[in-house]
């Protein structure tokens, strides 16, 4: 049944959805009954989630061919292995790896998003309440809330285009760590399966079919943390069915509170095994917080501001995103098909204010941005395995296509939450369709060799406030890749891979002409789609399967381009950029028990065509570093003591103003026993004062006579205790 809910001043509509008794054939779903009252706005939503699950109890009848019946074929089953393992002859780059679900969950993390840092070279921070997406950096991107780096969730594009808040822009908090079996990642624009805003790369996460275990824990912490979890796998006729509920608090050490609340539902119908299968997920995020932007170090330095406060106490946001999701994968023969297919809705309100007082002395400089869409798509691909002039090859074709249609795309000028004026209001639809093919040949016992094409084209329709933003764009790219693989030899392997990628910029800045702040001023449309290239060669060697060392060197360059900030509502000119680096990681798990790790990453990143002296880009890390070290013998006493390190970086242009540099120590040390285990995170165990994110720009403070350019920081955490008790069963 539907209810209204009231939550502090916002009325909410909220769905209570209760599953009968006769869904389950083992286990009594009566504390499913009460515990997984999913909470949902508005009457659609409600009716999208009860018409899911009614479909969801009759897929027995719709899904009945042989291979997911009683006579499924027995093949080796897939597993994501742990970065320390053999990965010779596994795949076609250094950069490519993998992490379970044991190396995910054994990481002391202050935020959900610090799970992506088990990519090698990635750095994730924040910049304000816990409650929107990170900051991520990687390979001499600042890559803001996502943009170049593809996060998926079993297939689902985690970013969205045209967002309100940045392109690109990747929230991972409805993602819930217990019931991810692990994540895929690369580096660079090589591969034909990955196409828009993956030019630095991706990770893709892979929820379990079937939880190994029950599972119940209980948090609490120190600065008002607290969560609480509950997931099982439930046996159903030829099927089963999984279901997960993870509610969240925490207010931070911030003189505002955070109160930031987060409320997650997992729920997967799985038929088959892991090679041949139907996977139906419903995912339910929901997310309410306040938020302590960045502050000026001068404000600061003068008292006027604390270190853990605020100049705009009325910033924050909220947010919402439910997904449902299909997989199918099936073997056939010597070919493979698999269909990931989603459908789902987003919504997002979010107030900020980074200037203060420098537009408005009167109001202040706070806006809000707004984000509601509908969002679908799908991704179809079949590999055939087949000889080609006597040598074992294997040919790949797919096709993908993703739509969004954004019906409230807003930036409004606010106080306190409450609308001034709008800057421009826009209803945006925006798809792709894209077409690749790609042939992987193993020519000989120490060379394999794979060339794939891939064609996108896209769609751009604008209905803006303002008639003269409004139009119809569309545009296409070809994009080659290659990917060459020498050896083994004597355990080691090399590796050369090149290919041509791009990036969609923001619809609205496509077809922008004039200046949506005074509705006359002519601006600068940009490219709709933007060109990159990169280019690596690198090394792997495995001195047992319980060892793997990389080496890599690589090279990625971006066209000339403009760049829409959905902050400002406008376009802002951007040039073109060449960087180059050095990865070298290592990963040892010399006994069953005991696994060591330690990542080195080097960046050189500038502008071209320039101005000399002038081409540094601002907040790109040039070395960065981890390492950590886990215990953990399957009983008794396990911890995990994890190091992250980033350099000083530059903050504008001449690289004359640089941040502060960073490092981090985490740790975990606990007790398990049977089913059940408890456990201590100790976050920031140095206690430093560090920043995790700095800016350099024109703000103004209250009493100020005009801006002044300041360095604006938001600081890390100061200690923290987090003490956990889990049970399995």
């Amino acid at each position: 049944m539907c209810m209204d809910a009231r939550r502090g001043h916002a009325v909410k509509k909220r769905c209570l959805l209760g599953l009968p008794n006769s869904t389950f054939s083992k286990t009594s779903p009566s504390v499913w009954y009460y515990l997984v009252p999913v909470m949902l706005h508005q009457k659609l939503r409600c009716s999208f989630v009860t018409a899911f699950l009614a479909v969801l109890l009759s897929i027995p009848q719709l899904f009945s061919h042989p291979v997911l019946g009683d006579d499924i074929i027995d093949l080796e089953e897939f597993e994501i292995r742990g970065k320390a393992y053999d990965l010779i002859g596994l795949t076609v780059a250094s950069s490519i790896g993998a992490a379970n679900n044991s190396e995910l969950s054994q990481r002391p993390v202050q935020r959900r998003g610090e799970l992506l840092e088990v990519v090698p070279g990635m750095i994730v921070t924040q910049h304000a309440g816990g409650g929107k997406a990170n900051q991520y950096f990687i390979r001499g991107y600042n890559l803001d809330h996502g943009t170049d780096f593809h996060v998926g969730v079993d297939g689902m594009p985690v970013n969205f285009r045209n967002h309100a808040h940045g392109q690109g822009y990747a929230d991972i908090n409805f993602i819930i760590p217990e019931f991810t079996e692990g994540l895929e990642y690369f580096k660079g624009p090589f591969f034909v399966d990955y196409g828009d805003l993956s030019t630095a790369g991706g990770a893709e996460y892979k929820f379990f079919h079937e939880l190994p275990a029950g599972i119940a824990s209980l948090s609490i912490g120190e600065e008002g943390y607290r969560r609480v979890l509950l997931g099982d796998t439930f046996e159903l006729e030829k099927a089963s069915l999984t279901l997960g509920f993870e509610y969240s608090h925490e207010d931070g050490p911030w003189l505002r509170e955070n109160d930031y609340d987060r409320l997650n539902f997992f729920g997967r119908y799985h038929r088959g095994d892991k090679t041949n299968f139907v996977d139906i997920t419903l995912l339910i995020h929901e997310g309410e917080w306040l938020s302590s932007d960045q502050i000026p170090l001068r404000g600061v330095e003068s008292g006027l501001v604390d270190r853990f406060g605020t100049l705009d106490e009325s910033t924050g946001g909220e947010t919402e995103r439910h997904s449902v999701l299909l997989n199918w994968r099936q073997e056939a023969g010597n070919s493979v098909n698999t269909l990931d297919a989603w459908f789902g809705f987003y919504d997002l309100q979010l107030y900020s204010n980074f200037t203060y007082y420098l537009n408005d002395p009167v109001n202040g400089d706070q806006f809000e941005q707004n984000d509601g869409r509908y969002y679908g798509g799908f991704n179809f691909k079949r590999k055939t395995k087949h000889e080609l002039n006597g040598a074992e090859s294997e040919t790949s074709i797919g096709i993908q296509t993703r739509y969004d249609w954004i019906s409230d795309l807003g930036l409004y000028l606010s106080s306190n939450r409450q609308r001034l004026s709008t800057v421009r209001k826009d209803d945006v639809n925006s798809g792709n369709f894209s077409a690749f093919v790609e042939n992987e040949t193993q020519f000989n016992d120490t060379f394999k060799a794979g060339f794939g094409i891939r064609a996108d084209n896209f769609e751009f329709d604008v209905n803006s406030d303002n008639s003269l933003n409004s139009s119809n764009e569309s545009d296409g790219i070809i994009s080659p890749k290659v990917n060459l693989v020498f050896g083994p030899y004597e355990e080691t392997e090399f590796y050369v891979n090149a290919g041509y990628g791009f990036h969609s910029n923001d619809a609205r800045g496509v077809t922008i002409a004039v200046d949506p702040n005074d509705g006359v001023t002519p601006v600068d449309s940009v490219d709709p789609l933007v060109r990159t290239m990169g280019a690596e060669i690198g090394m792997r060697n495995s001195f047992s399967e319980h060892m793997d060392l990389t080496a890599t060197l690589w090279f990625l360059e971006n066209d000339s381009e403009f760049v829409f900030v959905g902050d400002g509502g406008g376009t802002e000119p951007s040039d073109g950029s060449e960087r180059w680096g050095i990865e070298i990681t290592s990963y040892w798990r010399p006994k069953d028990w005991l696994a060591i790790d330690a990542e080195y990453a080097y960046v050189d990143a500038k502008f071209v065509g320039v101005e000399p002296g002038f081409d540094r880009i601002p907040n790109s890390i040039d070395h960065s570093a981890a390492a950590g070290v886990t215990v953990d013998n399957g009983a008794g006493w396990f911890g995990s003591i994890r190091a992250r390190y980033f350099g000083a970086r530059p903050l504008e242009e001449s690289g004359s103003i640089e941040s502060k540099d960073s490092f981090m120590l985490n740790g975990r040390v606990g007790f398990r026993k049977n089913n059940w285990e408890v456990g201590l995170d100790v976050l920031n165990i140095l206690d430093r004062d560090d920043n995790d994110i700095e800016y350099y720009y024109e703000s103004r403070l209250p009493g100020e006579d005009g801006g002044f350019e300041d360095i604006h920081f938001h600081p890390v955490e100061p200690r923290q205790l987090r003490l956990y008790g889990l049970l399995r069963f």
